[in-house]
């Protein structure tokens, strides 16, 4: 197997020990004196050089954000119950109805189910057997999931819903974001579709 610094000249692999340099005299960091590759090693152990860092670093962020999505989504299914028990509705609090019932319950489900999702893929990291499918998969998922009930909840709120002091309106903004950026929907699809046939279809 071929050493992956190979690939950078030796006048490449200069330059930025200067640079590095440079910026180590007026910072007063540490100096540096060994080889690029020594350097490279010492700061990120074990990483190779070309795609497969930064696309280990996007695995790890989604991963983060399939927990981040599922404490939004919490956010607005407990703010939703505090405001569906005190808002009084024809002489009865919002949630003695049976649609807000089983809307409140599909959102449990779906938190519920996204927090087994990501525990299990966290068991996967733990044992080193996590697979960026899988992470693609549960940022799917539970964005997708979060989203839902940060637009369901918003929806619920009534005319309040569209008001900032709810969270519901805050969080389906930010989810927005979320759902795209780390990889947007379709690029989760497509990464799960070539896994399940085999065809890459990018």
């Amino acid at each position: 197997m071929s050493n992956p610094m190979s690939r950078i000249s030796p006048e490449r692999q200069q330059h930025f020990l200067q640079s590095l340099d440079a910026f180590s005299k007026d910072h007063r960091a540490a100096y540096w004196s060994g080889t690029f590759a020594e350097f490279l090693e010492s700061v990120l152990p074990g990483s190779t050089i070309g795609l497969k860092a930064p696309l280990s670093c996007l695995t790890q962020a989604r991963f983060g954000i399939t927990w981040g999505v599922i404490g939004a989504a919490q956010a607005c299914l407990s703010q939703l119950l505090d405001y569906t028990q005190t808002r009084v509705l024809f002489g009865r609090p919002l949630a003695a109805n049976q649609a807000i019932q089983i809307r409140l319950a599909a959102m449990a489900r779906g938190i519920t189910c996204a927090q087994l999702l990501s525990l299990q893929l966290g068991r996967l990291k733990d044992a080193g057997r996590m697979h960026p499918t899988q992470v693609s998969l549960a940022k799917w998922n539970n964005c997708r999931m979060a989203l839902d009930i940060a637009r369901d909840a918003r929806d619920m709120l009534g005319g309040s819903g569209i008001s900032a002091e709810y969270v519901p309106i805050r969080h389906a903004l930010n989810l927005e974001s979320v759902i795209t950026y780390e990889g947007t929907e379709t690029i989760h699809q497509l990464t799960i579709g070539r896994e399940l046939t085999g065809i890459n279809a990018f």
